[in-house]
């Protein structure tokens, strides 16, 4: 890698293109918020000759700032695509946020690529989020290789990122990850600070000078090499240890001089592999230089260590009844399975599909199946159509490059797919295919809304679908008994970019309010009550008389309804009348609005008119008893339960005790996890745990999570229920 020169004619003006898939590398960037991943991706661009030396292409554009609510927020929000080109390469650089709220994106950029780059700070080190991401990728075998940005202003220098990576990433091999090039700094300055001038190849022996306008490359000096000779050693041992030639590493140890031709094709077939990790170093650009510090050889990298999608097993198939069909391969002539891994809105083209094609050729014109199943709980309707593909095209910063085909192994933007949503299939509509989901993350964090206006409210729905449309990773619910509308979102910034995107997309104003959860009210005790309804003013007149006993049932029991009436006191055709009245008012509550559940009422007698008694008369006597016997016996209000499971690193579980105990939780059991994490389970009043996947966050220094499920209504305590009984009668 590092022994290579490798030209480029750039990309500018034109969109990448690949004849075949061996000519593709998809690469998905990973880091934590501020690591420079995106910064990395415009050098890489700059460097494969996309971008000009401001980090602008051709109509003046960044690469970063077309999505208004990131350029407001300063931070990623969103997957983005940049297609590049390096020595007849085409490189797919998906750029990724780094917050934990986007991690939706992240997981669609993980299934969209076959290799991952680690950025991580040399400012900040690397985090528990990262190293979560790091374990997902390993679980699955997917190759990866290290960045370390921020070398210019870092507290901790790159032989001591190193050791972190190693610590981090290594596992039980520490020697998978080790360093390909060490930094080369330039003269001190006034501070005593020396900035990364350039690198030096520990296998080609190499120095590789960025400090130019142009990157050269030359032989060391003198005091060079003894200063890399143990990290060369190490290098060469490590990639000796994974090599398929077991001869090897007894030759090398037997004195024997090894190519760095054989190395270096050991390395690379290691990286993609996934069996060793390489580190790399990468700063800004020199002034007056063309190129960003360690992007050539990142570049290199890419395309000589990271698997093509030939090396990448496919997603299964089955149809979409779930009739299991042969495994795709990877082949432009194969039938078409193709995934849709984005949606978004564009305000002048509408809506655009960002999709990875891991079989067939998608072209355009050209009718395809989409078929989306398996998010009808995050509001997605199952749906297989029939829809025309429109123009295919690689984004760039603002533009959409136009493509002729996107072949197996590519990505392509596709313009106006109106029934296709994020995670939905592609295929040919004679042979329809579903694909197995990805995991995407459940939205725990519920957000009530309230259209703004009038006007607003008319054009909400609509709103509402399209955003439902772009994000499995928001899921909508009318809640029926709360009549309230909730956004569950991933966190508080996932949400204020839902809100925004409401907004400033679909022009729906939205006011966020307190959410609700769906209370109950039972009875604490047998009661004994009438209900006369009686009104003989004039005219016909109304008159019903009922006499009931309400007991209260075990959970789950719903209303019961018992009729005891003897010698005709209350007339056969009535009798349904009354118990449609008791269930009416079940159904409004009897203490403070909240429907009522687990009673039995049982009907002991009653009068009746020969001419004003009817069946409205009768639902109203029996409403009017049911609220008669709730004002003489206790009632109790039910909150409900969630069984939740949290799984945190072991320095905190004490912390997540502790605070679980402090929101009425009850700890129910703790169950160690291999990686050095513990899983809790508890059982937590919901309206305790609104917030929890914002506090949980805090506490655990972002590498909690945690899942919650229904588990059951118990009686609130006492002094709650009765501050809650107050707010009803107030607001009443």
């Amino acid at each position: 890698m590092g022994d290579r020169t490798n030209t480029n004619p750039g990309a500018a003006g034109r969109a990448v293109s690949a004849d075949q898939p061996s000519s593709l590398r998809n690469v998905v960037l990973v880091g934590h918020s501020g690591s420079g991943k995106t910064t990395l991706v415009e050098a890489l661009a700059l460097a494969a000759g996309a971008v000009n030396r401001a980090g602008r292409v051709e109509d003046g554009s960044s690469l970063s700032d077309y999505d208004e609510i990131e350029h407001r927020q300063q931070r990623s929000v969103q997957l983005s695509l940049v297609p590049v080109e390096w020595g007849g390469i085409k490189i797919n650089l998906l750029d990724t946020p780094g917050y934990a709220d986007f991690v939706g994106e992240l997981r669609a950029g993980l299934r969209a690529a076959d290799a991952a780059l680690f950025v991580v700070s040399a400012a900040d080190g690397v985090d528990g989020s990262t190293r979560m991401v790091w374990e997902e990728c390993a679980a699955v075998g997917m190759p990866r290789a290290i960045v370390v940005t921020h070398l210019e202003s870092a507290r901790a220098g790159f032989e001591e990122m190193t050791a972190v990576c190693r610590r981090a990433f290594g596992g039980d091999d520490p020697d998978a990850v080790l360093p390909l090039y060490l930094p080369l700094h330039g003269e001190e300055s006034a501070d005593g600070h020396a900035p990364v001038a350039g690198l030096i190849g520990l296998l080609s022996q190499r120095v590789y000078d960025y400090s130019a306008s142009e990157r050269v490359d030359r032989a060391p000096d003198d005091e060079h090499l003894p200063l890399i000779e143990e990290a060369r050693n190490r290098l060469i041992e490590g990639i000796i240890a994974e090599s398929e030639d077991e001869t090897l590493m007894d030759r090398y140890l037997g004195g024997e001089e090894v190519d760095v031709k054989t190395l270096i094709e050991d390395l690379e077939r290691a990286v993609a592999r996934g069996s060793f990790h390489p580190v790399l170093a990468a700063a800004p650009p020199s002034e007056g230089s063309k190129q960003g510090i360690g992007t050539v050889e990142l570049l290199e990298l890419i395309t000589g260590g990271f698997p093509t999608p030939l090396e990448r097993e496919a997603p299964a198939v089955t149809t979409p009844q779930g009739a299991p069909r042969p495994a795709l391969t990877c082949d432009p002539k194969g039938r078409l399975a193709a995934e849709v891994v984005k949606t978004a809105s564009d305000p002048y083209v509408g809506r655009i599909s960002l999709v990875r094609v891991f079989s067939g050729t998608l072209r355009p014109d050209e009718t395809v199946h989409v078929s989306g199943h398996g998010l009808e709980d995050r509001g997605h309707e199952d749906h297989d159509v029939d829809e025309k593909i429109g123009a295919l095209s690689a984004p760039f910063g603002k533009q959409q490059r136009v493509m002729p085909e996107a072949i197996a192994g590519d990505l392509a933007c596709v313009a106006k797919l109106n029934r296709a949503e994020t995670g939905d299939t592609l295929s040919a509509k004679n042979d329809p295919l579903l694909m197995e989901p990805w995991v995407m993350p459940d939205p725990l964090l519920p957000v009530a809304i309230e259209a703004h206006s009038k006007a607003d409210e008319d054009k909400l729905s609509v709103g509402l679908s399209r955003l439902v449309a772009e994000d499995p990773t928001m899921r909508l619910e009318q809640n029926p008994d709360t009549h309230q509308v909730v956004l569950w979102c991933l966190g508080e910034a996932h949400m204020d970019v839902v809100l925004e995107r409401l907004r400033s997309r679909y022009g729906v104003q939205v006011d966020a309010v307190l959410h609700k959860v769906s209370l109950r009210e039972t009875f604490g005790e047998k009661a004994a009550a009438r209900g006369r309804h009686v009104k003989q003013s004039g005219g016909h007149g109304q008159f019903a008389i009922c006499e009931i006993e309400v007991e209260p049932l075990p959970e789950g029991s719903g209303i019961e309804f018992v009729d005891k009436v003897v010698g005709g006191a209350v007339p056969r055709q009535f009798i349904p009348s009354v118990e449609k009245g008791v269930r009416a008012q079940a159904s409004r509550g009897v203490a403070a609005g909240y429907q009522l559940v687990d009673v039995r009422v049982t009907l002991l007698d009653g009068k009746a008119h020969s001419v004003d008694s009817s069946d409205a008369a009768f639902q109203t006597a029996g409403a009017l008893a049911l609220r008669e016997a709730a004002s003489s016996s206790r009632i109790h209000l039910l909150e409900p339960y969630a069984e939740v499971q949290v799984l945190v690193s072991d320095e905190y579980v004490g912390s997540v005790m502790s605070d679980l105990s402090g929101r009425r939780g009850r700890v129910v059991g703790t169950e160690q996890t291999p990686g050095g994490r513990t899983l809790v389970r508890a059982e937590v009043p919901e309206i305790e745990i609104g917030r929890y996947a914002v506090d949980l966050r805090s506490l655990s220094h972002g590498t909690g999570r945690f899942s919650r499920s229904y588990s059951r209504h118990e009686p609130m305590p006492p002094q709650l229920a009765t501050k809650i009984r107050e707010e009803a009668e107030s607001s009443a």
